[in-house]
């Protein structure tokens, strides 16, 4: 048998350490455009977003940074992604874990929001994580009708068309997007008042 033994314990202080910070797309519709909201600080326009204190969970991090940064209470933001590149932050060794959450526009202050393509000069590799929350937003879309619950709990089929169009940023073919999430949801006897013409059929997700 080999003489193998193990290291001698090593302090974790022995090891260099970076600081850990978190950012957070937060994502709306509004006037038919895919909007995120921005603030600014002395480096510049950025997403929000903070450093994590000791003590502290990412999860709290996100929230807190969102209170103060932003001014936004209660939402739910998910794990995007790590960014980790060691030059992304001139400053020093930061990793940021980045976070999306998708609201209604109605959840995010007056002025607080930019359509995405226009958030140009953003600091550190915030256009990046900006990036990725876009495209994994449009994935989620393309695969379900309006799966963070943008249009409330009834809304018609050209409601629906209208919004999945901002997200993907492009026109889309009413046959083909009806026959494709149709299956997914449920007509009501309902329709929508005070429209000229015929009453468009309310919907709601199944």
């Amino acid at each position: 048998m080999s003489d193998h033994r193990d290291s001698p314990v090593t302090s974790l202080a022995d090891y260099p350490r970076p600081s850990v910070a978190v950012d957070t797309a937060v994502l709306t519709v509004q006037a038919n455009a895919l909007c995120v909201v921005l603030v600014q600080n002395e480096r510049g326009w950025r997403l929000p977003g903070t450093f994590v204190h000791e003590g502290e969970t990412l999860a709290d991090a996100v929230l807190r940074s969102l209170r103060d940064k932003a001014g936004i209470e209660g939402l739910r933001p998910r794990q995007l992604r790590v960014f980790d590149a060691p030059e992304r932050d001139d400053r020093g060794w930061v990793m940021s874990v980045a976070h999306l959450v998708v609201v209604p526009a109605a959840s995010v202050p007056a002025g607080a929001l930019t359509p995405w393509d226009a958030a140009q000069g953003l600091v550190y590799d915030h256009e990046q994580i900006l990036r990725l929350a876009v495209d994994t937003v449009r994935a989620e879309y393309a695969a379900a009708a309006d799966p963070e619950r943008l249009l409330g709990p009834e809304f018609t089929l050209l409601e629906l068309l209208r919004l999945h169009e901002s997200v993907s940023g492009e026109r889309l073919g009413k046959d083909t997007f009806r026959r494709r999430v149709l299956p997914g949801l449920v007509a009501t006897d309902a329709v929508q008042p005070g429209k000229v013409g015929k009453p468009a059929r309310l919907f709601r997700h199944r």
